[in-house]
């Protein structure tokens, strides 16, 4: 049996979803108990606590996954050198959520080339630290052709399908049996709602395949409501 884990970045709730999500508590348990997987994107921006994570960890079923972004210091900054010390500290505090932690998200900046021995290094410290799903969107070209595929394929990293795609030259090729999906909003990113023949489109690609869709058009709202469409079409097949 396949599972779909559908969510947003962030638990946000807008004035627009209230109505889908009754009851009381925090906007995080009130949005766990309708879709089983979010994204935490404010941990590439600054540290969070291991108290935090337990914390989030501990508003949501036993069921729900979180995935959490790697930190801008190790992928943009340092740029996947030197990344033991920073990565222990990661590993240390999203041990917070415990067997909630369902992927971590590795996004790479668009000018950082493959490199195969940086990438090796970097991915093989990764897998040393985490037995969950690892997903890299990497959004240079190089990242794209064989030598790379086979190196994520290796260390069971899943290749990131986003849309908009950044840096892939040509199809998309698969680098494990899992999907992780990025959906940031077109034609206007991080605001643009999906219409309902494109999110039918999605829900054949995932049909018998087990995968995670993120929706990060936040900006405007439309992430959650785009995720409770996934959702239905979904629940009606």
């Amino acid at each position: 049996m396949t599972l779909t884990r559908i969510g947003s970045a962030g638990w946000s709730i807008s004035r627009e979803a209230a109505p889908f999500f009754t009851g009381t508590g925090s906007h995080l348990q009130r949005y766990a108990t309708v879709l089983n997987a979010a994204e935490i994107n404010s941990s590439f921006y600054r540290p969070h606590q291991q108290q935090t994570y337990a914390r989030w960890a501990d508003s949501v079923p036993d069921d729900f996954r979180f995935s959490v972004k790697l930190p801008r210091t190790i992928t943009h900054d340092q740029r996947l050198l030197d990344a033991e010390a920073p990565l222990d500290q990661f590993a240390a505090e999203t041990a917070g959520l415990g067997a909630k932690l369902g992927c971590v998200l590795v996004q790479l900046p668009p000018s950082l080339r493959f490199d195969p021995a940086a990438a090796g290094r970097a991915l093989r410290q990764l897998r040393e630290r985490f037995s969950c799903m690892l997903a890299c969107e990497a959004r240079h070209g190089s990242w794209f052709g064989e030598e790379a595929s086979a190196l994520l394929h290796q260390h069971h990293v899943t290749r990131v399908i986003a849309d908009p795609p950044a840096g892939q030259p040509g199809p998309y090729v698969a680098t494990s049996d899992d999907a992780y999906i990025r959906l940031h909003g077109s034609p206007r990113m991080y605001f643009s709602s999906y219409d309902e023949a494109y999110l039918r489109d999605v829900a054949d690609w995932l049909q018998g395949r087990d995968g995670w869709c993120i929706f990060d058009n936040t900006a405007s709202g439309a992430a959650i409501l785009n995720a409770l469409q996934l959702q239905k079409i979904q629940r009606s097949r």
